[in-house]
């Protein structure tokens, strides 16, 4: 079921309306409903998926038992692995199968042997990356004694399947959402009328930005070796506010609709486009992946400690994995190894914390330091979008070599006045309210008729230059 459908326009009042007014004084039936319906949510693609939903949130469930009976440290250690195994086990297996057959197969071949092997028609289940990463957090912190153990099978299913974010995000950890189950829940009208206003915030995003910068990217990948170099600049620039207004649209979306329902999820984008360096980048984008790596790959490796060479490891390794984690593809590890070898400098200087507040904090413009480091950010993280959005190594490498071409100077073909101006309004609303939550934090407005104003002129804007093709979102494939 897509946030931007007529379905979800059906679903989630009909969900609101049962939850608070029907359910409101029983904290049991409430997690129950919610689990319920999320699995309505998540079948709503393909009922087969939820059996494997099912599977693994049931087996860390048991193995948080265990690990909360036994205090022998080869036992403790035994059940992590068998979650570890099942868990990434299942997610390679649907993900990563035919991508390692495949680069097996070339190996093989590159040294003059014939080999053969057969693809599997495996279908990937959507969110399998985000609920496994969700659940393997609360198998590592019970380990780790970080997290008591739940006993209540009914909160930890709906925690695993928390319909808002089970698709795409954010990756809550355990320790943040699941307490949340067991706490009586009553209705806020600040928080819900806050999470409305996320949530159109998210779909104009989704359906004004994004699905209209698709059309244009779409064509201009597909075909690159007939337009200029100034289009293809333009293309991948589109693409970056394509992947921005998919992702954090979606983001938006199911923080808002959490909120309706009495939960807070984590932030999982702070105005990314807005940073001044890399490193600033990353603590920006996708917030909710790059802590889970910090946290569990990166600081267990030995973080930023230790001499050099670990350091520059480290750092590589969580790019890398970081890039595996959003496909099967060369393209996509390329992607991660480009993003490390841009923090590298800024790891060996010692400059990676540098920019830790929000620019031009307290003030209205930025400066012409902060401007240029912005741009060359922006350009670099662009750069980069290329191999994320490339069917090939190959296919990136020549469109970036026809960008800089004999053509780079000459007008973009097929330029979009109107989107170039609704991307210009995206940009301007974000830099106006970049130190708060979201571009429509407006509750801080008294007047109800400047609010009003708002909503319905934003509306309009959706309903005017919304792309309603109901196009799903960017990460669900992954």
């Amino acid at each position: 079921m897509l946030f931007n459908s007529i379905d979800f326009a059906i679903f989630l009042p009909i969900v609101f309306i049962i939850y608070w007014l029907l359910l409101n004084k029983n904290l049991k039936a409430q997690n129950l409903f919610l689990f319920a319906v999320s699995y309505v949510f998540y079948g709503w693609w393909d009922w087969r998926f939820l059996f494997l939903l099912f599977f693994s949130s049931i087996v860390d469930y048991f193995i948080g038992i265990g690990l909360s009976n036994e205090n022998r440290p080869s036992k403790r250690k035994l059940l992590l692995a068998v979650s570890l195994t099942l868990n990434l086990g299942l997610l390679g297996f649907f993900k990563y199968y035919n991508f390692f057959l495949e680069s097996f197969v070339e190996a093989f071949s590159f040294f003059g042997n014939s080999f053969h092997a057969d693809r599997l028609s495996i279908i990937l289940p959507v969110g399998i990356s985000f609920y496994t990463f969700q659940t393997l957090s609360y198998t590592i912190d019970v380990y780790r004694r970080q997290l008591e153990p739940t006993k209540d099978v009914i909160a930890f299913l709906g925690f695993v399947s928390f319909f808002p974010q089970l698709v795409a995000g954010p990756i809550e950890r355990a320790s943040n959402l699941l307490p949340q189950f067991y706490k009586k829940r009553e209705f806020n009208y600040a928080h819900a009328a806050d999470g409305m206003r996320q949530i159109l915030w998210g779909l104009f995003k989704k359906v004004v930005i994004a699905d209209n910068c698709s059309v244009y990217v779409n064509e201009i990948f597909s075909n690159y070796t007939s337009y200029s170099g100034s289009t293809l600049l333009f293309g991948a620039i589109l693409f970056a506010f394509q992947i921005y207004g998919d992702f954090s649209g979606y983001s938006d979306i199911a923080i808002g609709t959490a909120r309706l329902f009495g939960f807070t999820l984590m932030r999982n984008f702070a105005f990314p486009y807005f940073s001044r360096d890399m490193a600033e980048f990353w603590r920006r984008w996708h917030i909710s992946l790059s802590t889970w790596f910090r946290d569990y790959l990166y600081f267990p490796l030995g973080g930023s400690k230790g001499n050099l060479l670990l350091k520059i490891r480290n750092t590589f390794a969580i790019f890398i994995v970081s890039g595996f984690w959003h496909g099967a593809n060369w393209t996509f590890m390329i992607w991660g190894l480009l993003n490390a070898i841009y923090f590298l400098p800024l790891l060996l200087s010692g400059k990676n914390r540098s920019n830790l507040d929000t620019a031009a904090s307290g003030k209205v413009f930025p400066s012409l330091r902060e401007v240029s480091q912005i741009g060359f950010t922006f350009f670099l993280t662009t750069l980069a979008w290329i191999f994320f959005r490339a069917p090939s190594v190959s296919h990136a490498l020549s469109y970036i070599a026809n960008i800089f071409s004999t053509s780079f100077f000459s007008k973009p073909q097929g330029l979009s006045v109107s989107l170039v101006l609704l991307i210009g309004l995206l940009l301007l609303a974000e830099w106006m309210q970049r130190e708060k939550q979201h571009a429509l934090e407006i509750g801080h407005i008294t007047r109800t008729s400047v609010r009003w104003s708002l909503y319905i002129a934003m509306t309009m804007v959706i309903f005017a230059f919304g792309n309603f093709n109901k196009t799903e979102f960017i990460y669900f494939a992954f």
